[in-house]
């Protein structure tokens, strides 16, 4: 069962993703999304970007009461699975990385992290911050190594230290 923390860092993802503010996530909120965030980046990134926000889409409404519907409830059942899930989630963070490394260089640049985080978030950010708390070696960029190590600390993690407990910014308690 999850934790108050963990319900915070979901309510945070789940809060940027309905798009229209019901309480529900929709089909649509995940597509909204993705054209939010290729209208950052360069042409041709839509695609890509529609095709990773439908896979989270199909693994929440898989395990929603409503298959049009996914409450913050349907996806904490999906949060408490991921324990037993490992792969599950390093796939996810394999589909993540690879939508956030625009250029295929194989790291996260500064930019692109903030141009992820504002994507979601729906306004202007400073990520500085927390970039460089993810950022483990200092080396000025996020390797895919350090983003699955992230990704799983934010969705199966419960330490409100953990770097990765902030891979979506700050975690309102």
């Amino acid at each position: 069962m999850a934790t108050s923390f963990q319900r915070d860092k979901v309510r945070l993802v789940f809060d940027a993703m309905d798009g229209d503010g019901d309480g529900a996530l929709h089909e649509t909120d995940f597509e909204a999304l993705a054209r939010r965030w290729a209208a950052t980046r360069v042409a041709g990134d839509e695609d890509r970007l529609l095709e990773v926000m439908r896979g989270w889409w199909n693994t929440l409404a898989e395990h929603a009461r409503n298959a049009d519907a996914v409450s913050v409830d349907d996806v904490l059942t999906v949060v408490d699975l991921l324990t037993t899930m490992p792969d599950a989630v390093t796939a996810t963070a394999d589909a993540m990385f690879e939508a956030v490394d625009e250029n295929g260089d194989g790291l996260i640049s500064p930019a692109e992290y903030r141009r992820m985080i504002e994507a979601w978030s729906g306004e202007s950010t400073d990520t500085g911050t927390t970039f460089d708390l993810l950022d483990s070696n200092g080396d000025g960029a996020i390797s895919r190594a350090e983003f699955a190590a992230h990704w799983y600390e934010f969705w199966a993690g419960n330490d409100p230290k953990a770097p990765g407990s902030r891979i979506f910014g700050n975690v309102p308690s």
